[in-house]
């Protein structure tokens, strides 16, 4: 590379690849000294801190030029390459030739590059690849040397750190720190991977224990931003964050600090088997905060609330699919518009054929809202859709799927009056279409949006690729329910009746198995009661009005198992008692509403003798306070029935209550 710098070669692109910490960092570190060496100037940009688009690519560059006081660096310095490989093509045709003559520009990443930069004939002269791969035990035991390693011990280290640059580095530093006849060097030696080694290091150079939580939280959550460490450790947030900012193995993006990929890898596993129980409580408490925001109507950005749900996913069936999604940068996701539909649609015919491809387009057409995607500056590059039935069109019966859906539900749970079922039915990347990892991130948060803000009395989920998603449905308590033939292959549906396992609960039980892997049904202590008709709701309603003032009577009363309560809340009576009572007070929002709020709460609310007392107290002929009664009970169970079926939406924290 220094010939480049020099003049002396025609390389002006170097494309370097190799595993995580195998030296990318540390050898483009190296290009930019030699640059100052010779006065040129130098452009360093992580992927990772950028969206993973063109135009970010070229404001992160302009502005790191313009510090150095020039235009156009003589060096541009790109890491995390991987990340914005879909913009080979642009790299190839615009970034690089718009260079100016004698710059140099180098590209490191983790995948091979395309083989467009080798066989093309006009880039054939000018690139050169450089491959880094893990050293051998000669090569490690030389560099372990250079830190100043003991020979007797070299071998033990460059075993456990295996043939990892930055492993080995941190293991000769931790071996420097220990007294000379620790035995914790031989505990490291025979740790099974680099775990200890890594984390032995960190561990001693960790201030206390609000920093420790500190680092814990970042290698934990993809991207650790100031509000999340200020919920997981409180006052000394600014603190905690400043250190970790200072320390070598933390890197900043545009959303949060975030570690070394094997640092992260390491320290959560050190830790996790270090105090799984700290461990476990520290998962739980960053995904109740990015439950809060997922729930909060408020959120600007609630993709990236569901996207850090879908990652906390430590076990499962495809638990390497979401390691490889932590790994990778910060993918935004959108709703599709008009002008992703079109690629959305050619993708599925190319996947899954024609009839397929054109009942996507109708359920586009129909309910163009529930498209979510992945894009890039060539389109799109993942997508999934939630779409809702019954259409009352032709769609419910022109869709297998869609019939399918329908029969099953009327054969195991039927909707009541008002109630909808949710279907995700399509999914696929530009890629491998299913295989891409890309598909379960874009599907997850497509999934996890929809089942926090939109109600429904059953969700299903379709895949055309059963052996790579059926034993992940089965991990979210979902079971196999249809089976359609279709285009190309098999539509698998599976589903769960969200009346009796609401999304809570389901939330609940990704708590208890992110971290297990365990696969099947949900526990009989999370599913609720089959729902009530509508004769029972409102049997069941007019017999709580008579318990109102009684949260213990409540707790007895079937609308607990109902829409009307968080399924969460400890004390389902309180939690049903604060329903009912915030139900009559918004009865005043609906015409002639005031008088039967009067009524409801002079009867239930403020312990009237009997109802004759209570017509008394609101100067009623006591046939005039029975009319309005009825009435205020038909319409208090009109809105708290819009409740159940999921006419209304839920607000965050609270349930807004319709009127009828």
């Amino acid at each position: 590379m220094t010939a480049s710098l020099d003049g002396t070669s025609a390389v002006r692109v170097h494309l370097v690849h190799g595993p995580g910490g195998i030296g990318k960092s540390t050898l483009l570190d190296a290009c930019a000294r030699a640059a100052a060496r010779r006065g040129l100037t130098a452009v360093y940009v992580d992927a990772r801190e950028i969206e993973p688009t063109a135009a970010a690519l070229l404001v992160a560059v302009g502005e790191r030029a313009a510090r150095t006081g020039v235009a156009e660096p003589d060096l541009l310095l790109l890491d995390g390459f991987e990340l914005v490989a879909h913009l080979d093509a642009w790299f190839r045709g615009e970034l690089v030739p718009s260079r100016p003559g004698g710059s140099v520009t180098v590209l490191a990443g983790r995948t091979m590059p395309a083989s467009e930069w080798r066989h093309d004939a006009g880039w054939r002269e000018l690139t050169q690849v450089h491959e880094l791969g893990i050293l051998d035990e000669e090569e490690s035991r030389a560099l372990l040397d250079r830190y100043g390693v003991a020979p007797e011990d070299g071998g033990d280290l460059a075993r456990v750190g295996r043939g990892h640059p930055l492993a080995l580095a941190m293991l000769a530093e931790a071996s420097a720190d220990a007294p000379s006849d620790a035995p914790a060097i031989a505990r490291l030696a025979d740790a099974p991977a680099v775990v200890a080694a890594l984390c032995a290091r960190i561990v001693d150079d960790i201030p206390d224990e609000a920093h420790r939580t500190g680092l814990a939280t970042c290698a934990h959550a993809t991207r650790m931003t100031q509000d999340l460490l200020s919920r997981i450790v409180g006052a000394r947030a600014a603190e905690v964050w400043a250190w970790l900012e200072s320390r070598s193995y933390v890197r900043r993006g545009e959303i949060g600090l975030f570690l070394h990929d094997v640092v992260r890898e390491a320290f959560e596993a050190e830790f996790a088997q270090r105090s799984p129980d700290a461990y476990a409580a520290l998962h739980v408490a960053i995904r109740n905060y990015f439950l809060e925001r997922l729930f909060d109507p408020a959120d600007p950005r609630p993709d990236r609330a569901a996207a850090e749900i879908l990652l906390t996913h430590r076990a499962g069936p495809l638990a390497d699919q979401t390691a490889a999604l932590r790994d990778a940068g910060q993918l935004s996701i959108a709703r599709a518009d008009a002008a992703d539909v079109a690629g959305i649609v050619d993708l599925i015919r190319h996947a899954e054929g024609d009839r397929v491809a054109d009942l996507a387009r109708r359920y586009a057409e129909e309910q163009p809202h529930g498209i979510y995607r992945v894009r890039s500056d060539t389109g799109v590059e993942a997508f999934a859709t939630q779409f809702y039935l019954p259409t009352d069109g032709p769609l419910d019966t022109d869709d297998p799927g869609a019939r399918a859906v329908l029969a099953a539900v009327a054969e195991h749970g039927p909707l009541r009056p008002g109630e909808r079922i949710n279907v995700n039915r399509f999914a696929g990347a530009s890629g491998r279409y299913m295989g891409d990892p890309a598909v379960l991130l874009v599907n997850g948060v497509a999934c996890i949006l929809e089942w926090a803000r939109e109600p429904a009395a059953w969700t299903f989920i379709f895949t055309v690729e059963d052996e790579r998603y059926g034993r992940y449905f089965e991990y979210l308590g979902l079971r196999r329910m249809i089976e359609v033939s279709m285009g190309h292959g098999r539509h698998v549906g599976y589903g769960w009746d969200r009346r009796r396992f609401p999304a809570p609960l389901l939330f609940e039980l990704m708590a208890r198995r992110e971290l297990t892997g365990e696969i099947g049904p949900p526990p009989a202590d999370l599913v609720r009661p089959a729902p009530l008709s509508r004769d029972e709701f409102t049997r069941a309603v007019r017999a709580a009005l008579s318990d109102l003032a009684y949260p213990d009577r409540l707790a007895g009363s079937p609308l607990t198992a109902s829409a009307l309560t968080d399924p969460t809340q400890p004390i389902p009576g309180e939690a049903l008692q604060a329903t009912l009572r915030q139900a009559i007070v918004a009865l005043d929002r609906a015409p002639g509403g005031d008088e039967h709020r009067r009524v409801l709460e002079r009867t239930y609310l403020h312990g009237t003798a009997s109802q004759e007392a209570a017509a008394e107290i609101l100067g009623l002929p006591f046939s005039t306070y029975r009319r309005h009664l009825a009435r205020a009970h038909d319409r208090l169970v009109e809105s708290l029935w819009a409740v159940e079926v999921g006419q209304v939406t839920m607000a965050a924290g609270e349930r807004e209550v319709g009127t009828g």
